[in-house]
């Protein structure tokens, strides 16, 4: 088998094309949540603390000297990447508990029987015919 074939197969997996669209569709949800703590939650949270942009936070280890730029540590950004973070675990952990609890409820619904054939129907009449 050449590697292209197998490579084809490889990717043609159900499985493999589910995880790319997963990992797009996680990309793009990414940046509505990064969105979403930079433009709408932050703002209030940093007008409660006195004004902060937690952008601009940071401790600043060397001065900015002439043209070469300041060396700082930004730990506001990384608040707010560990809140993207926090935010999209969450999410996702609500998704895969909904699917979860739907694949439960499949797995408990039982089959109803299945009809009996005409023997056993015709079988069964003969028993309790006999019994009388």
């Amino acid at each position: 088998m050449s590697m292209m074939s197998e490579f084809k197969d490889f990717a043609m997996r159900g499985n493999v094309v589910d995880m790319a669209v997963g990992i797009v569709i996680g990309g793009a949800f990414g940046k509505i949540v990064s969105s979403f703590v930079n433009d709408v939650l932050m703002p209030p949270i940093g007008m409660m603390m006195g004004g902060v942009d937690f952008k601009d936070l940071a401790f600043v280890l060397n001065e900015a000297v002439g043209e070469t730029a300041a060396v700082t540590i930004n730990y506001g950004m990384f608040i707010q990447t560990v809140l993207d973070f926090l935010i999209i675990a969450f999410a996702i952990f609500m998704v895969v508990k909904a699917m979860n609890n739907m694949k439960k409820k499949e797995e408990a619904a039982p089959e109803a029987p299945p009809k009996p054939s005409a023997e056993e129907v015709l079988l069964t009449e003969i028993r309790d015919a006999l019994k009388k």
